[in-house]
């Protein structure tokens, strides 16, 4: 399969390339239209490929115990992050990933951190997801989307919740399997190291929103009589 692949893509390059040669070796008439009927503005010129460091990468900052602090390289140097969690079954398979971030001072709606949890494509999407922190009672979120990567949740957390993962021990997150729409998957998610990670998060955050903010060009003043007009 994998020849087969390759020699396609090979092909497909061949014949991309083919009318290009033509138009290099063979000097067109004036008025004639390229023999592919393109035209100058139908032409690429292609973009440098960004360095492996550069802005738009992504690292891990720092680690809280299970808890990555993963960040992405921008252009001012102060650099935004979240949370990233890899969660695994009791046979230590990896089957989900969890992410975490705050929101912006002054955010509007209830919400002061969101999150976003990805299931396996094989997740019965009506049954959603069930977060619960400790023995305390659980919230149902509903899955958002699917893609390759696997089906996605979008959470929002209130000021109360983020406390109650900071004071708590675990929480537990739980799918039920397409296949099998009777059993369930519960997943752990360890709190330990949570209250460092997520202070550390916000910390890197607030700082790369002042950076943004000081970047921007200040509001030029009023002309002198403005204020009269």
């Amino acid at each position: 399969m994998a020849k087969t692949t390759s020699t396609t893509l090979a092909l497909i390059l061949a014949l991309a390339a083919a009318p290009l040669f033509a138009q290099t070796t063979e000097a067109p008439a004036t008025d004639a239209a390229p023999a592919d009927g393109a035209t100058a503005e139908d032409l690429t010129m292609g973009q440098e490929v960004a360095a492996a460091d550069g802005p738009g990468s992504t690292y891990v900052a720092a680690t809280f115990e299970a808890w990555e602090q993963k960040c992405v390289r921008t252009e001012t140097g102060v650099d935004p992050c979240q949370l990233y969690l890899l969660l695994k079954d009791q046979q230590g398979n990896s089957v989900a990933e969890f992410t975490m971030f705050n929101l912006p001072k002054g955010a509007e709606g209830p919400a002061v951190a969101g999150a976003t949890f990805i299931a396996p494509l094989e997740t019965l999407l009506t049954a959603g997801m069930t977060l619960q922190v400790d023995e305390a009672k659980g919230k149902i979120y509903p899955f958002t989307f699917c893609a390759q990567i696997g089906c996605v949740a979008r959470i929002g957390f209130t000021a109360e919740e983020i406390t109650a993962f900071k004071a708590g021990a675990n929480a537990k997150i739980t799918i039920v399997p397409f296949v099998a729409p009777k059993e369930k998957v519960e997943l752990t998610i360890s709190l330990k190291g949570f209250t460092a990670a997520y202070d550390a998060v916000t910390a890197a955050n607030d700082a790369a929103d002042a950076a943004v903010k000081a970047a921007q060009p200040a509001e030029a003043a009023p002309a002198e009589g403005a204020a009269n007009d």
